[in-house]
Parts: C-alpha cells; sequence; structure tokens
C-alpha cells in the first residue's frame, strides 16, 4: 500500500506525531477528511463515542468519509482512535480497516510471551 486514510480526533488528523510517523518509517502518503469532515470524526468521537455512544447517523457519517478517502485514493482506512471501533467494524467499510487497538494488543503480547 501506498496511501492510507486516516480517521482521529483533530489533533491526530492535522499534527504530523502520526501522518509524519507513517510518512518516515513506511513510505505510506496518508490522507484525511476535509475540514469540514475533520469537524465531524472529531465531534463524534469526543461527543458521543467517548460517552459510549455509537448513533447509525454517525455510522453513516464514517462510512460517507471512508468512501471519499477511497474516491481520494486511500487504499486502506486507520482509525487512529481507539473509540471509533465501537463505530466501524472492518465489514461495515468500503476500504480495508486497520484496527489499532487490535493491532497494539496483539503486539504487547508478542512482545510479552519473547521476554
Amino acid at each position: 500500500m501506498e496511501r492510507v486514510g486516516l480517521l482521529g480526533t483533530r489533533y491526530t488528523m492535522e499534527q504530523t506525531f502520526y501522518t509524519g510517523r507513517l510518512r518516515e518509517q513506511y513510505l505510506l502518503d496518508t490522507l484525511v477528511p476535509d475540514e469540514a469532515g475533520r469537524d465531524d470524526v472529531h465531534r463524534i468521537i469526543y461527543d458521543e463515542l467517548c460517552h459510549g455512544i455509537v448513533r447509525e447517523e454517525s455510522r453513516a457519517t464514517y462510512q460517507r468519509m471512508i468512501d471519499d478517502l477511497a474516491a481520494r485514493g486511500a487504499q486502506a482506512v486507520i482509525p487512529g482512535c481507539t473509540e471509533i471501533t465501537l463505530l466501524i467494524k472492518p465489514e461495515e467499510a468500503s476500504l480495508p480497516v486497520f484496527d489499532t487497538t487490535s493491532l497494539h494488543a496483539q503486539a504487547a503480547v508478542e512482545w510479552a510471551a519473547h521476554d
């Protein structure tokens, strides 16, 4: 893969700590939603998901964001916030979804098992 979409808090999508590492370490071009989309993604995380609220309308919003990222050339999407996986499952997205929560947990188990 050469280009991935990133969803997360405004800070995650706009600052370089995540996108920069993807570019420098893995040579990945990272796409994020436009400003209005970033507002929606951020608001849904803090106003809904962090409070355990999972709304179908918000799922549809995220699915539209993923579709837009795909139309712009993203080959997969990274939910860069653990709460996003409450809303979007891999089978509900038009692109492959890298579940960062699960990937981190798997890496921690592998690391602990090898010490």
